[in-house]
């Protein structure tokens, strides 16, 4: 195996553990929003344990913390940029069913691969646009329909907001000053970033950090700035640099899924045909976008 190719390899290893671990949140999130904690709050703990672990991590690997004057304009947009996103569809949970929400989300692949074509010239091949296809069918037959809430204009708008905040953010990793930087040196001022817009934007202007009700609380938040934060944050820097950005959007179909299949494990959901044929349809997606450039793109 050449070098490039072992770079492939590593890049889509990547982009399915991001997706995996970023599919954890349930397990994290809910148990503290059934202690009355709200979204607002967990999002900022989310951050700052986050940014907590990733201090950590580049102490234990010695890495530089100093940045360039270009880095830091840049470390500043792409942090605001990936909190954005999080805002923006936490909000729309409060205009609309969060599986909607949730669905309509998964745009953020296309708008990457518009970015790409549009303002970087990539070629949009016949195996992206077929695993795309794939993507969304899935993700429909993973979507269980909700009548809990009605769809507004304004929550569309929020979750849209959110998948092209995400989408430039992906872009921009691989498109930006950040190119070269460390994974985990970019991570960790990406999250830095977005807590303190978190504190001063969110929790600044109206809403009260609510206390952490007990010590299950602490751990659940605790894994929830491990491993859907930090570690997907990661390997997704990682994945957008070995395989591109638009490859990478694609491969987070697994996030929806993982999400699914422990909600059927660990809170019982119910495990239906229609979620077989939808984890099928969504791994055939990620195979060929994983192996359809080896043999079907340019030598």
């Amino acid at each position: 195996m050449t070098e490039l190719e072992g770079n492939k390899v590593k890049g889509y290893v990547c982009g399915c553990l991001s997706a995996i671990c970023y599919g954890v949140n349930p397990l994290f999130s809910l148990p503290v929003m059934e202690r009355g904690v709200g979204v607002d709050s967990i999002l900022f703990y989310r951050y700052a344990m986050a940014a907590v672990a990733l201090a950590v991590l580049m102490l234990v690997k010695k890495i530089d913390i100093r940045l360039k004057a270009k880095e830091l304009i840049a470390v500043v947009i792409m942090g605001t940029l990936f909190c954005s996103s999080s805002i923006f569809l936490f909000e729309s949970y409060r205009m609309m069913p969060a599986g909607i929400a949730s669905t309509i989300l998964f745009v953020y692949p296309v708008l990457t691969a518009i970015i790409m074509a549009v303002f970087f010239k990539e070629k949009i091949r016949w195996f992206t646009v077929v695993s795309l296809a794939l993507s969304f069918g899935g993700l429909m037959l993973l979507y269980k329909g909700d009548d809990s809430g009605s769809v507004t204009l304004m929550g569309i708008f929020f979750v849209v907001m959110s998948s092209l905040t995400y989408a430039i953010y992906i872009v921009g990793v691989n498109r930006s000053a950040l190119k070269e930087m460390n994974s985990v040196k970019l991570s960790f001022y990406a999250i830095v970033v977005g807590t303190f817009v978190l504190f001063f934007f969110r929790l600044g202007c109206g809403t009260q950090l609510q206390a952490v009700p007990d010590g299950f609380s602490w751990l659940c938040l605790a894994g929830l700035g491990i491993l859907p934060t930090t570690v997907s944050l990661i390997a997704l820097a990682v994945s957008i640099r070995n395989i591109g950005s638009t490859p990478a959007a694609i491969l987070g179909v697994l996030e929806p899924a993982t999400a699914v299949f422990f909600g059927c494990i660990v809170f019982d959901e119910p495990f239906t045909v229609s979620l077989v044929f939808g984890f099928i349809t969504i791994m055939v997606a990620v195979l060929l976008i994983i192996l359809a450039p080896k043999y079907f793109g340019k030598k």
